[in-house]
Parts: structure tokens; sequence; C-alpha cells
């Protein structure tokens, strides 16, 4: 028997963050099979270059949990 989308969501509440992550991941790729090979190329270009930024220290990261209380204000939640 398949499961509902509820129950998808429910079930998938209960695992680690890590594994919840993972399979946003696999869904979202799994959503972008199509993508036209010159916007693949632009993407792989641009992440390089953030990449590249990072590692030479031109850029530093925010936390996700930073991240996360951002929107939480800006949306009021």
């Amino acid at each position: 028997m398949l499961m509902t989308l509820d129950q998808i969501v429910e079930e998938a509440s209960h695992l680690p963050r890590e594994q919840v992550a993972e399979v946003v991941d696999r869904l979202t790729s799994a959503l972008h099979t199509d993508v036209e090979p010159k916007i693949e190329a632009a993407w792989k270009q641009d992440t390089r270059r953030r990449l590249a930024e990072l590692a030479n220290g031109e850029v530093q990261a925010v936390p996700g949990e930073v991240v996360s209380s951002r929107i939480r204000k800006i949306v009021g939640r």
C-alpha cells in the first residue's frame, strides 16, 4: 500500500536533520533531470566560483541556523 503525502511528511519529520536534507536533495534532483546543458554548465561555473570565493576568504559562509532565524523574523514565525 502506498503512503499518502501526509504520511511521508510525518515519517520524515522523525528523521535526523541530515537525513531530511538528503531526502530533500534527492527529490530536488529528481525534479531537475531535464535541465538544459547550457543552464547546468552555468550553474556549475557559478558554484565553482562561489566555492573559490569561500576557499580564498573573499566571502564568509553564514551558518544555516542564522539564515533560518533571519527568515523566520522576516516571515513572522
